[in-house]
């Protein structure tokens, strides 16, 4: 009966111009359809599609048919008419209008969730691509949409942590991984083989749009077998590999990418890379470091003549996005990317003038945080040996510098979280009213004082080397009562930043330790009044 009223269907739109098909046409169809694919007529139904008749109707409705193929595929994965289905969907793909076809098979990708979503992607990767390459105006655009919707499934499947899961690949993640990279690979080579097409340069924005993403999702959190003959067959390790060689294959060299980022000059010329920077982009370039310094992928790909205090200045601040983290799997890459590049320098060797940059000052307070909010053992440890390996590091003025910024307040922050008021052990409790008026109050006045004053220099530095800059004459300002040296306007601003930034941490870390002393005054007042 399904077959009958199929057939009937497509001769009444024999006759018509495919132009004047109506939605009821199309319903009809998809219902009988349906119901043929349900009661399991698949040689009838194999027939009609392939009968050349039939080609205009099937070209412009059979999409509509996917859907209910692809859940008979997923639902009867034994059944023996599992042949016929798959033979359908490749006559399908091969015969149907692939605009309708591509959007058709978007939706299928997004439905499922759990374990079904690595059924459909490996299901429907090699479809799509062949879908997409058929689709040849708004290519770059077909494949953005694809990639899109495939990271988006893939993202939410677990990431293994422990070696024996990483084994296992109980969700699959690993098979969508490495499917995906072979479905991506014609569309690299696209733009390998014809770099002049301009066409090309939107396909290589999308290309590059998903590795960022697989950057962060799921290699920002993934945990690597060691460095042995394990390492080999490591699916996340081959993953990150494949990547990293996509980059460098569309003209962006993670040597490039890893230590242009974060400059003030645009580093990327299109999409809204721009707007992304400040965190989807940093987890994924931090991320990429840690792949080539920690893991070792690619690194002979990084100039030789670089020195070891160069590559620390760009990492940390990828260091510094790894140890804002709160995931171990993330923040604990911090550590290891920061004990990969401090180990490859001289004791007492790293200049005092690094401090001036904002994330040599950021990452010994995320080292502090880790040795004393951590609550994994092992990771505080690594955080004490962190800082003791930095502070070794810097020369004696650098030494002192970092005591200075630091000492005071976080040895005070470290003592109101570790020394409860009822226990009072160090006195602080006893003194806290001393220390809130002698101490922070003053201290709340002169950063306000201080901060006002370096703004306004700030911003008559600016103007004043707006009238400079056509003589290039060298400029003087007075702070504090002294003048600092002449020198050119760009690098004073520098200068005064890096002073505006030392107080907006000290700021921090003040807001800081005065919201824990309210905390632990609060929980302590509400203890006594539950025991009277």
């Amino acid at each position: 009966m399904a077959v009958e009223e199929l057939q009937s269907v497509i001769k009444r739109c024999q006759i018509l111009d495919e132009n004047d098909f109506k939605e009821e046409h199309f319903g009809l169809f998809q219902l009988a359809g349906q119901r043929c694919i349900e009661e399991g007529h698949t040689e009838q139904l194999l027939d009609i599609i392939q009968n050349e008749k039939n080609k205009v109707v099937i070209r412009s409705m059979g999409w509509n048919l996917v859907g209910p193929v692809v859940r008979c595929l997923l639902w009867n994965d034994k059944n023996d008419k599992r042949k016929d289905y798959l033979l359908m969907l490749d006559l399908l793909v091969k015969l149907c209008n692939p605009k309708e076809l591509l959007l058709g098979l978007l939706e299928l990708i997004e439905e499922p969730s759990g374990k079904q979503i690595p059924q459909i992607i490996l299901l429907l990767l090699q479809p799509l691509q062949t879908v997409i390459q058929k689709l040849h105006n708004n290519k770059a655009y077909s494949v953005g949409l694809a990639l899109s919707a495939l990271w988006s499934q893939v993202s939410l499947l677990p990431v293994p942590y422990l070696k024996e899961q990483i084994q296992t690949d109980d969700y699959g993640l690993y098979k969508c991984c490495k499917a995906l990279i072979e479905f991506t690979k014609p569309f690299v080579e696209e733009v390998i083989d014809d770099k002049e097409n301009k066409e090309n340069e939107k396909l290589k924005d999308e290309l590059l749009k998903f590795c960022f993403k697989s950057l962060k999702c799921p290699l920002l959190t993934a945990q690597f077998l060691e460095q042995s003959e394990e390492a080999g067959n490591d699916p996340l390790r081959c993953f990150a590999s494949e990547i990293i060689g996509f980059l460098s294959a569309i003209g962006h060299p993670f040597p490039q990418i890893i230590f242009n980022h974060g400059k003030r000059k645009k580093t990327w010329d299109y999409l809204e890379f721009e707007e992304e920077e400040d965190k989807q982009l940093a987890d994924s370039v931090a991320s990429l470091a840690y792949l080539v310094f920690v893991q070792g992928i690619s690194i002979d790909q990084l100039p030789m003549v670089l020195s070891p205090s160069y590559i620390l200045q760009y990492n940390m601040g990828h260091i510094e996005v790894f140890l804002q983290r709160t995931e171990e799997s993330v923040f604990s890459k911090g550590l290891e990317l920061l004990e990969n590049g401090l180990l490859r320098i001289e004791d007492n060797s790293l200049l005092y003038q690094y401090l001036e940059i904002k994330s040599f000052l950021t990452v010994p307070q995320g080292l502090v945080k880790v040795m004393t909010l951590c609550p994994i053992e092992t990771l505080r440890k690594k955080g004490l040996a962190m800082l003791q390996l930095y502070i070794n590091k810097l020369d004696s003025q650098g030494k002192y510098t970092l005591f200075r910024i630091m000492a005071s307040l976080n040895l005070l922050r470290y003592l109101v979280i570790k020394d409860n008021e009822n226990d009072n052990q160090t006195g602080l409790w006893t003194e806290l009213g001393k220390i809130e008026s002698n101490f922070l109050k003053p201290l709340h006045t002169g950063l306000n004082m201080s901060k006002a004053h370096y703004e306004a220099e700030i911003k008559n530095s600016q103007e004043n080397s707006q009238a400079v800059q056509k003589s290039k004459d060298l400029c003087s300002v007075t702070v504090g009562g002294e003048e600092i040296p002449n020198m050119p306007p760009e690098m004073q601003l520098k200068v005064l930043h890096s002073a505006l930034f030392t107080f907006d941490l000290i700021e921090s870390v003040l807001a800081r330790v005065e919201e824990l002393i309210e905390i632990k005054t609060k929980f302590t007042s509400e203890e006594d009044i539950g025991m009277k």
